[in-house]
């Protein structure tokens, strides 16, 4: 995924939402926190289907629940070793309170805020970073800023074609540690591989079927890239779920997942526009049959798109289809009967809808 890194210099706040609870045991973090706050962690890993999108663009204001109508994971980008850039440094410049304000609006509509790791420009086995003490202090930042969890959106290609395992045990380090300061149940920890790095026998390390073997429990679900890996690979619903290409084999969807990963833990990754990658882009009217078709053959993951605002409510309701039609409030009629509503309707409702009978 692309990063464009912001040169806008903003203030570190100190206050957060745990700000208060520093230096306490996590149990008694939990037991202070209010039944807002405890509803909040109680819904930061949400069930499957996920519906991601990121969001790398300068947003001033964010965007509202309504705008993101039709997701329920918002990630903004990008969080370095060396600090936040882009949207997430955004975040960051936000007052306490608007923070907050956002965090409970998002909250209400069941949609988990999250920030991405790393990106495209930043190497961080290449570079030499300790994976412990990146780990700390991403986590530290998640938690400072009140966000709901954390990508890693790890693309040091050049460690990977090493193929001396480096890539693969940082990861697999840097997951553990994170783990260890971002709870699991309590905190998203999610990863975006590119597809081609799921391929056996191509990584001398194992690639990320080595990382899923050793850490994959510890993380809710891969947003897989299944784009800028070449001009005709996953293009295709054949191609993105049942046959890649001999060019990275056995990397389609249920190819993954016969190679040891569980469906459930598999989102399709895809460009909102042709503008948005290299290639790899499917149109959304058709990447719905796709998504169709995978869920008729057990798969439920979700679909995770690079990135809002190209990808509009619009956009994820045409891919959800009518397989997960995007949810719209029920009323009653003015004079107050519910007889103008029915019981139920005929449809699957996911993560992030809100359905309520008075």
């Amino acid at each position: 995924m692309y990063s464009i890194r912001s040169g806008v210099t903003t203030f570190v706040a100190f206050f957060s939402l745990f700000g208060s609870l520093y230096a306490v045991p996590l149990v008694e973090k939990l037991d202070r926190l209010s039944p807002s706050a405890r509803d909040l962690l109680k819904r930061s890993t949400p069930a499957a289907p996920h519906f991601l999108a990121y969001n790398d663009k300068w947003l001033n204001p964010f965007p509202s629940s309504s705008d993101l109508s039709g997701f329920n994971v918002f990630a903004v980008t990008f969080l370095m070793a060396s600090g936040a850039v882009d949207q997430a440094q955004n975040w960051e410049g936000l007052t306490s309170s608007q923070r907050s304000a956002y965090l409970s609006e998002y909250n209400a509509a069941g949609i988990s805020l999250i920030v991405s790791a790393f990106g495209s420009t930043e190497t961080p086995t290449s570079s030499g970073y300790d994976p412990v003490t990146t780990a700390n202090t991403m986590a530290a930042w998640v938690i400072q800023y009140g966000l709901q969890g954390i990508d890693v959106d790890y693309e040091d290609f050049a460690a990977f074609d090493i193929g001396n395992g480096s890539a693969e045990t940082w990861l697999i380090s840097f997951t553990q540690q994170l783990r260890t300061q971002l709870p699991q149940g309590n905190y998203i920890l999610t990863h975006a591989p590119v597809a081609p790095w799921f391929s056996p026998n191509v990584w001398s390390g194992g690639g990320y079927l080595a990382v899923h073997k050793s850490v994959g429990s510890m993380i809710d679900w891969y947003n897989v890239q299944f784009y800028n890996q070449g001009s005709t690979e996953y293009t295709t619903c054949a191609g993105l779920l049942t046959t890649s290409s001999s060019t990275w084999p056995e990397t389609a969807l249920f190819q993954i997942s016969a190679n040891g990963v569980t469906l459930d833990k598999l989102v399709i990754g895809k460009p909102a526009t042709s503008s948005d990658a290299s290639n790899g882009y499917i149109d959304p009217s058709t990447l719905a049959t796709c998504v169709s078709e995978a869920a008729g053959n057990g798969w439920y993951a979700g679909v995770m798109v690079w990135q809002y605002p190209d990808a509009t409510s619009s956009w994820i309701a045409t891919v959800r289809g009518t397989l997960w039609p995007v949810s719209r409030k029920r009323t009653a009629s003015s004079s107050g009967s519910c007889a103008d509503v029915s019981a139920w309707d005929s449809i699957v409702h996911v993560s992030g809808d809100d359905v309520t009978y008075k």
